[in-house]
């Protein structure tokens, strides 16, 4: 009854999609797609069991159509150094990094810098940024529980393997100290040593608006900011070095 208010049909028609009695139009799918907020790549496979073409295209992100929004992540990102910031996938794969993030990045385990980069797999990996993440237990629930998320908005089978893959790796819980912070609650810090450095960050998700385009739907920009004044001078100090 809420969806077909929302979508503005009558129940009766709605129940007569669902149970198979009535068959949806191409703008009828699209509209309840849009109600439910179905991600452009689902809501092409909506259409095609529907008996209808896909309608958003679907672009690898060198296409010369998409160049803009080649230069437009490039600005973004370079533009937020010295802070790190970086640019993934639907399968969190690194798309672009800023130099902070290779700063931060250098002397993990070559194999897990080998392309296709997946942050995920990067950032819990033993052999990755796990052993110099301060508050790792937090972080990793952190992360486990987007992807989760993801996993039940669009059902991929290989995020869900990516999960599962996580998942096993070590919780790094027993033995490690609770890192306090002083955010009070409001987000979910980063906190991890680069060299002599201790870093606190928090991190803002960038999506394009408005996307008819399934890869650049797909497309995300995280962006950390420093959550002290410390932070803030060791990020300026380490990019002067550099």
């Amino acid at each position: 009854m809420d969806l077909a208010g929302d979508a503005e049909m009558s129940t009766r028609h709605l129940s007569f999609i669902e149970t198979g009695r009535s068959r949806p139009s191409r703008d009828m799918v699209l509209r309840l797609a849009a109600e439910l907020e179905v991600p452009l790549r689902e809501q092409n496979l909506m259409l095609v069991a529907a008996g209808f073409a896909p309608v958003y295209r679907e672009r690898k992100l060198d296409d010369a159509g998409l160049a803009v929004v080649r230069k437009a992540v490039e600005r973004i990102i370079a533009g937020h150094e010295p802070y790190p910031a970086l640019a993934i996938d639907r399968q969190w794969n690194l798309v672009a990094a800023n130099a902070a993030i290779m700063r931060l990045v250098a002397g993990v385990d070559a194999s897990l810098l080998e392309p296709p980069v997946n942050v995920l797999r990067l950032a819990l990996h033993p052999k990755g940024l796990a052993p110099r993440t301060l508050n790792f237990p937090e972080w990793r629930a952190h992360l486990l529980a987007r992807l989760a998320h993801e996993i039940d908005l669009t059902g991929d089978a290989g995020l869900a393997d990516l999960l599962e893959e996580l998942r096993a790796y070590p919780s790094g819980g027993a033995g490690r100290p609770v890192v306090r912070d002083d955010l009070g609650g409001i987000a979910v810090p980063y906190r991890v040593r680069l060299g002599d450095e201790t870093l606190s960050l928090i991190s803002a998700t960038t999506l394009f608006g408005t996307p008819v385009d399934v890869t650049l739907s797909e497309l995300a920009i995280e962006s950390f900011f420093p959550a002290d004044d410390d932070t803030a001078e060791a990020l300026r100090r380490l990019a002067v070095a550099s």
